[in-house]
């Protein structure tokens, strides 16, 4: 008999479903045609429904393996569309891409010693990595509108620069946390 936990067809893996489906036409919109308006509302409401969905998850009991799966994946490539999109736009320097992706591809290298000591390969998201994932959220569509022209594009630089510098900091300091975790982890296992 499956469990609650098992269910695939829930609102918030629906809306999982549907932002992750929005990071190739994000990428296209950005790229291609330079529709800077609607990649910016595609990236905002994407934003909107991350928050949505863990918000229905709790109220209405919708919690599932796959939605602790699809959220952070939604979550990490539209971090990692964003960040190809406006570094080859020259939105954001190379450095910036590069530290962010460092730290998944930290945490990815991690995945392999996990399963070889029968953890599986995802450690229990931390309320750092979601203040960090929210912190680059913001980020990203403030410095997108200040590299337009207009009144409002100081005041999207500043907040969009502090949302990077706080969001990149506890971004890697979140990727330490599951490291020293996954450390525990396999230091219980290694005992038991």
């Amino acid at each position: 008999m499956k469990s609650a936990e098992d269910r695939i067809w829930t609102v918030p893996n629906a809306l999982s479903l549907l932002r992750l489906l929005g990071v190739p036409v994000f990428l296209w919109l950005v790229l291609g045609p330079k529709a800077d308006g609607w990649a910016l509302a595609l990236l905002m409401t994407a934003g909107f429904s991350d928050w949505l969905d863990g918000k229905i998850a709790r109220a209405w009991n919708q919690t599932s393996n796959l939605g602790r799966l699809l959220d952070p994946l939604a979550d990490r490539l539209y971090i990692l569309a964003t960040l190809i999109g406006l570094t080859l736009r020259e939105v954001i320097p190379w450095w910036l891409a590069a530290l962010i992706i460092g730290r998944d591809v930290v945490l990815l290298l991690c995945v392999p010693i996990l399963r070889r000591h029968g953890l599986g390969s995802a450690l229990p998201v931390h309320f750092l990595g979601k203040a960090a994932t929210a912190n680059l959220l913001y980020a990203f569509p403030l410095l997108f509108l200040a590299s337009h022209d207009g009144w409002y594009a100081d005041v999207a630089q500043i907040m969009g620069w502090a949302f990077v510098i706080w969001g990149t900091g506890l971004y890697w300091w979140a990727g330490a946390l599951y490291v020293v975790q996954g450390r525990r982890l396999i230091g219980g296992a290694s005992r038991a």
